[in-house]
Order: structure tokens, then C-alpha cells, then sequence
């Protein structure tokens, strides 16, 4: 037992004198230590939303749409009256995986790798939103029979939004 001890002791106390000897990166003069980053607004997020499910019900079609944020957060999601339980999840993976590469889900579905990162989904349905050419969110809609209507309704909301994207 004192063995032990002694043991996990001297360990801790090597990663301390370790850890002191660590240097943290500093950031080069003229870098800036804090960057702003562009979000789609609240309001932004209902328009898209809205515009979705108007869309949708023309078409006859119940989806659910989610938006996220570049990091890929939820910033809203809305299931439409009749959609499918799964439509939430995949709505919201589709959202995540077009703001994290910045091309539509349609584009990425050839890349078959890109189905080994987590929380992406390579079916159509996903837009992202950009702003100076960066994307800033991620549209997704998922519940139509197929990702082709997806994604024509999530480019419905992405036209709500006018010039920004």
C-alpha cells in the first residue's frame, strides 16, 4: 500500500514539474487575443424557419428545420405539425455537417469519408449560411421523401435571408 502511494506520489509530482516546464502559446504581436466571429440573429433564424415551413406546406411536405451556429451549436430547431420523429435528429446533423465544411450536404455526398467524423450527415437537405464568404450557420431540413426536397426547402430559407448568404 505505501508502495503505491509512493508511487502515484512521484508520478503526480512529475507531472507537475512537467507541466511547469510547459509553455503556453502566446500570440504574435500582431494578432489580434480576441476575434470576433459573425452569428445569424435570433430573428434571422425564425425568418429562415418560417420561410422553410411555409414552403414546405405549399409542397405538402412535413419536415422539421434546424439551424446552428459555426460551431456547430443548435440555435433553433422547428418540427413541423406531422413530422417524423426522426426528423429532428437528421435536420440537425445536416445543419452541422453544411456549416462545418461550407458547402451543401447534396456536394458532400460523394465524399464517403466525411461519414466517419461525428454528428455529419451526408444526404441532401443541408445548406450553410455565409457571410463574406465564410459560413456563419447551417441550414438543415430533414422529413421529405427525399434530399432533393430538402434541400429545396432549405433554400427557401436560405432566400429569406436576401443578400447574406
Amino acid at each position: 500500500m505505501k508502495i503505491r502511494i509512493a508511487a502515484t506520489a512521484a508520478a503526480l509530482a512529475g507531472l507537475t514539474i512537467l507541466g511547469g516546464a510547459t509553455q503556453v502559446a502566446q500570440a504574435a504581436p500582431s494578432e489580434p487575443a480576441v476575434v470576433q466571429t459573425s452569428q445569424l440573429s435570433a430573428d434571422a433564424a425564425l425568418k429562415v424557419a418560417d420561410a422553410v415551413q411555409k414552403e414546405a406546406a405549399k409542397q405538402k411536405q412535413r419536415v422539421t428545420v434546424a439551424i446552428v451556429d459555426r460551431s456547430g451549436a443548435t440555435r433553433l430547431i422547428l418540427k413541423g405539425d406531422g413530422a417524423g420523429p426522426q426528423t429532428e435528429e437528421s435536420a440537425r446533423r445536416k445543419a452541422f455537417t453544411a456549416v462545418s465544411f461550407g458547402k451543401a450536404t447534396s456536394e458532400l455526398s460523394k465524399n464517403q469519408a466525411l461519414a466517419a467524423i461525428p454528428g455529419t450527415l451526408l444526404l441532401g437537405g443541408g445548406v450553410p449560411v455565409t457571410s463574406d464568404g465564410s459560413p456563419i450557420a447551417g441550414i438543415g431540413v430533414g422529413g421529405a421523401p427525399s434530399g432533393d426536397i430538402d434541400e429545396s426547402l432549405a433554400q427557401a430559407g436560405l432566400r429569406a435571408l436576401g443578400s447574406l448568404s
